[in-house]
């Protein structure tokens, strides 16, 4: 693509947005049909991913505009429920972006299996005994997935613990895998089933769980970006605004809506691109209390230049081969266009996306407060509600705007209203 920086895109009609992503994107019609929805989900599809399946439930599609990411533009596909996300991903994005947008790394793509042995005799025997073994439970493992080793990955080491706070003392054994850019749980689980009983013979004791974690705390991406004081709103903006991050990181209750915010940005892309939303929310979670106090997963601080700059490090395990980002036809095309070639520059995006969507929230509440930017959407969601009809909703929206009194019940009257002959606000 060109350039992801579109002034007034949110001022275009869906239909013009469409075209504008489908130009830069090189969008086919068919592609267009699916991103637009006029292309039902199949069910038969549906009824390939979960059980008992009787429809699907659709959910909104936006595109974040501004962001350029490790010096390459992209439109980054955000799927939520939740007015003012994509907007707010935005504008935080356009005052990094004449700054260099965001910068990224990924510490690795290595997931952790867990292997627990109980009713052990000599768990520290056992321990050690695992270690001597290492390399045949590692060629077992293998085995079991020829092809991820094919592509450079596979399982590459073990880490054992032993635990003893536990009613009786046992085992974990935590099998260490390189998943590429797949997000690895088939995988990771595969091979911990299958190396169980050797692990079994060699320990003499009895295995139970054999399971993915999805505290990721080998695939951690980070991502840095400076954001302009002056499109901000001020070094008295930016000073609110660093404070605000230190109420979050000092205090659990603050921090948890504070990451909360983050998670809106980051699950927003992780469904779009057809990804695990709850692995990636309970990874980014946990790791916000590995300290032993639930904390902020970003950072913030004022830069040499007298700029924001904000960093996040969190767990990305998310991929782009198998489960939904394959079978799921919206996930192709979110992929798509991302420009997404591999799982590091997946984890980049969705890392550049939360850290904007934490600046957003921030900067609203440290300036004009968290519902002004609400408003409007909400007013809208709720003149639906309230049985607008779409050439109504508009006028409904604007004149709860001017009262300043978006409730429900002032709504549902503007809307009696209108559609009785009253004008507004008699």
């Amino acid at each position: 693509m060109t350039t992801s920086r579109v002034s007034g895109f949110y001022k275009l009609s869906p239909e013009e947005r469409l075209e504008k992503v489908a130009q830069e994107c090189q969008l086919t019609a068919e592609e267009k049909q699916i991103l637009s929805g006029a292309t039902a989900f199949p069910l038969r599809t549906a009824n390939s991913m979960i059980e008992n399946v009787v429809g699907v439930m659709s959910i909104p599609l936006g595109i974040a505009t501004n962001f350029k990411i490790n010096g390459v533009d992209r439109f980054i596909p955000m799927a939520t429920e939740e007015a003012s996300v994509v907007a707010a991903a935005s504008n935080a994005a356009r005052t990094a972006y004449d700054l260099g947008g965001f910068h990224t790394s990924l510490s690795g793509s290595i997931m952790r299996g867990q292997i627990q042995v109980v009713d052990l005799t000599d768990p520290y025997g056992a321990m050690a005994r695992i270690y001597e073994n290492k390399k045949e439970i590692l060629d077992r493992c293998n085995a079991k997935d020829p092809t991820l080793v094919s592509l450079g990955g596979g399982a590459i080491d073990v880490e054992v613990h032993v635990i003893e706070r536990a009613k009786q003392p046992m085992v974990v054994l935590h099998l260490l895998v390189d998943t590429r850019d797949a997000m690895g749980a088939n995988a990771v689980n595969t091979m911990a089933e299958a190396v169980a009983p050797y692990i079994e013979e060699i320990t003499s004791g009895r295995v139970v769980l054999r399971i993915i974690s999805n505290l990721a705390d080998r695939r951690l991406v980070r991502a840095r970006a400076e954001f302009s004081t002056e499109e901000l709103g001020g070094k008295e903006v930016v000073d609110n605004i660093i404070r605000a991050y230190e109420f979050a990181e000092c205090d659990p209750y603050r921090a948890t809506t504070h990451n909360k915010g983050i998670m809106n940005g980051i699950s927003a892309v992780v469904l779009a691109s057809g990804n695990d939303t709850r692995a990636v929310e309970a990874g980014a979670h946990a790791y916000a209390s590995v300290s032993g106090r639930y904390r902020s997963l970003t950072r913030w601080e004022l830069g040499r230049t007298g700029n924001l700059v904000g960093t996040i490090e969190v767990p990305m395990a998310v991929g782009i081969v198998g489960g939904a980002t394959k079978s799921h036809p919206t996930a192709r095309l979110g992929l798509k266009v991302m420009g997404i070639q591999n799982a590091e520059e997946l984890a980049g995006a969705i890392a550049a996306v939360g850290l904007a969507q934490n600046l957003a929230a921030m900067r609203a509440l440290a300036a004009e407060g968290i519902q002004k930017g609400h408003m409007a959407l909400h007013a809208r969601n709720l003149a639906m509600m309230a049985g607008a009809h779409d050439d109504q909703i508009d006028q409904i929206v604007k004149q709860a705007i001017q009262e300043k009194d978006v409730r429900y019940d002032r709504i549902l009257e503007l809307t009696k209203q209108l559609q009785e002959g009253v004008a507004n606000g008699n």
